[in-house]
């Protein structure tokens, strides 16, 4: 039997999403299935759909379900997320009861070597989470002009040395795997006293979300997911650096303004510090939670 990893803030993302067991749910980043799990433990009359661009995730989601005995709740469809309304008017989807996403790069990509998203592995320099799209981490970091390098690494990876890596990594051309790239980065980069992260922590994240055009789909998710919502359906984002977690606090805010929403989350939840010891993992997740109230105003209060 597979030991698998355990989803970030698992059971609060289930005590947020409220879960009826004749319930409809769309977990729209099913990754390895850790949450989608949770929730179809729950259900008996009730369906759940998961959606995941990569299709080793869905593989591995399929057979997670499967091994549990819940793979007959389950509907598994590889789409990016940002497709959620068209995936639910394809499969006929009532309005959802609850909508989860759980943001970034999972478990099984950090953990695959060749996928080339973690340094701690010498690995081609790829970073697709759908390994069909055209554009990889080797075709930036060996093509892109040095400018529109240093601007990549500021911007998505918030990165202040992002012109002198992007220096850097133009002299060491060609590059061609995550050590090299690595060692190039942490060459460039200003020592100032002891580091918390890896050197390269920065440009990887920005890499990824670059070649995944990973702020582009969240965006779209986030003006979509909305129609495919119950009125009092509960929608559960994860995020896990400051762009995400801007933007979905910005959309939240928007939605509660227009009356569509409410924000049940005035703070972001985030791990205990039990949960940071047992996966390093979930030490920058944060979690918001809104529900959809539409024109008619709430439909029953926050909880106290």
């Amino acid at each position: 039997m597979t030991v698998w990893h355990k989803p970030v803030l698992a059971g609060e993302v289930i005590e947020w999403l409220r879960i009826r067991p004749d319930g409809t749910y769309v977990d729209a980043t099913v990754g390895t299935g850790g949450h989608a799990l949770e929730i179809a433990q729950r259900l008996t009359t009730g369906r759940l759909v998961g959606l995941d661009r990569d299709e080793q995730a869905l593989a591995a989601a399929r057979e997670r379900l499967k091994e549990s005995d819940y793979e007959r709740q389950v509907t598994l469809v590889q789409a990016n997320f940002s497709r959620i309304e068209e995936v639910a008017r394809e499969l006929g989807l009532p309005p959802v009861d609850g909508l989860v996403a759980d943001l970034g790069v999972s478990t099984l990509q950090l953990d695959t070597a060749e996928r080339g998203f973690a340094f701690r592995y010498r690995a081609p320099l790829d970073m697709r989470m759908d390994r069909s799209s055209p554009l990889t981490a080797e075709m930036i970091v060996n093509e892109w002009r040095e400018p529109d390098l240093a601007d990549l690494l500021f911007h998505f990876g918030e990165e202040h040395d992002a012109r002198r890596i992007a220096r850097a990594i133009v002299r060491a051309r060609p590059i061609r795997d995550t050590e090299h790239l690595a060692t190039v980065v942490a060459g460039a980069r200003k020592a100032k006293g002891r580091q918390k992260l890896h050197p390269a922590t920065k440009t990887f994240l920005a890499l990824r979300i670059a070649v995944n055009r990973e702020m582009e789909e969240l965006g779209q998710f986030l003006l979509r997911a909305p129609a495919t919502l119950a009125q009092g359906g509960r929608w559960v984002i994860l995020s896990y650096h400051s762009l995400e977690d801007r933007q979905v606090k910005q959309t939240f805010r928007r939605l509660a303004q227009a009356g569509e929403m409410k924000v049940l989350t005035k703070k972001p939840i985030m791990p205990t510090t039990e949960e940071i010891e047992q996966n390093p993992r979930a030490r920058s997740a944060r979690m918001r939670v809104a529900e959809k109230i539409g024109a008619a105003g709430p439909q029953e209060q926050d909880r106290g």
